[in-house]
């Protein structure tokens, strides 16, 4: 698993999204909920992937109408890399005083 070289706060809005839940969620919904666009989200997923954080794969629910949906969750190792991520870049938030840049959606 590699490490992420920068970590920026539309990475730990993901972060934050998929530690949230221990199901699988897919992009859209994680869209809704950091309020970020698609072109910010997607590029994120596809870098954890490749870097060995998450796994994805093809929901199997044929009854649902619409597309089917890629579904993300954390490896073993992502996860744990995930929280010490989060908790490193809201350490440094505090630190240096800069105000709350996240746009993670709080319901």
């Amino acid at each position: 698993m590699d490490r992420i070289q920068r970590v920026t706060a539309p990475t730990v809005d993901v972060l934050h999204v998929m530690l949230g839940t221990t199901a699988p969620v897919w992009g859209l919904q994680i869209i809704k909920q950091t309020q970020r666009l698609p072109g910010t989200i997607y590029p994120i997923l596809e870098r954890l992937e490749r870097n060995g954080w998450i796994q994805s794969s093809w929901e199997e629910d044929s009854s649902r109408q619409g597309p089917r949906r890629r579904l993300y969750k954390f490896t073993a190792e992502g996860e744990i890399a995930a929280r010490e991520t989060c908790s490193a870049f809201e350490a440094k938030r505090t630190s240096t005083g800069r105000p709350e840049t996240g746009r993670l959606a709080t319901s």
